[in-house]
């Protein structure tokens, strides 16, 4: 056990799949695993483990923001010997070239957080993610017939600014969207020597000011969490 996570030890699978909000979890685990099981609901985070086709997988929530993902993706790589986490949530294109509900894959993320020169002193404004892990989630999305769309994004600490700067950060540094999650997950899997990635769908443009319901998110995030399981196939 950990301060955040009662579950057993060998009670986590290998792989987590891991959406921010820990009710989407609950529905993963329900509606596409055999025999889940809850093994961890502390501060309401539930993980659950099951089998995806066979293949023993834990679907675990996040919370928002770096520090939430920071902690609990640190315990589960350092203390459950998690070998590989797949984050999947939502983003906020920053171009109008992207539409809603597209895929993207995070090839690596800029942030201007402390969160990497806190935990260990890094002044590194980028982070990447696992090529191996990318490998298997475009091979994987080739042979289910669904688009990726590689992508550098920007991973914020700040969700309400009172001066969005998307332009300029689409401009100089090539962010095609914002999430809040993915810098601290890249930059813990690399100093523990784990792999992380992040798929993400886009559920609203701050350029074109489209959007989407909460109903219609919960329904186009199939494809990707379906992806995130087809491809712990293979892990």
């Amino acid at each position: 056990m950990t301060p955040h996570i009662e579950a057993e030890k060998g009670s986590i699978a290998k792989t987590v799949i891991m959406p921010g909000d820990p009710l989407r979890a609950k529905f993963i685990a329900e509606t596409y695993l055999e025999n889940p099981k809850l093994v961890n609901q502390v501060r309401g985070m539930f993980a659950y483990t099951g089998t995806y086709k066979g293949k023993e997988v834990t679907v675990m929530g996040s919370g928002m923001g770096m520090p939430s993902i920071g902690i609990y993706s640190y315990e589960l790589y350092r203390e459950y010997d998690v070998e590989n986490i797949i984050r999947i949530g939502t983003a906020g294109a920053y171009t109008k070239d992207l539409n809603l509900y597209d895929l993207l894959l995070v090839q690596k993320c800029y942030s201007e957080s402390s969160f990497g020169k806190t935990q260990n002193g890094s002044e590194e404004e980028f982070k990447e993610s696992s090529f191996a892990l990318n490998f298997y989630l475009e091979k994987t999305a080739e042979e289910m017939g669904k688009h990726l769309t590689v992508a550098c994004v920007h991973s914020s600490d700040v969700f309400y600014k009172e001066q969005d700067n998307y332009s300029e950060l689409y401009q100089k540094y090539g962010c095609l969207a914002c999430e809040m999650e993915s810098f601290a997950l890249f930059h813990n899997a690399s100093v523990l020597g784990k792999k992380a990635a992040c798929l993400l769908t886009v559920s609203n443009n701050l350029v074109t000011g489209a959007e989407t319901t909460s109903e219609e998110r919960q329904k186009a995030l199939l494809d990707m969490i379906e992806l995130a399981l087809e491809t712990s196939l293979k892990l």
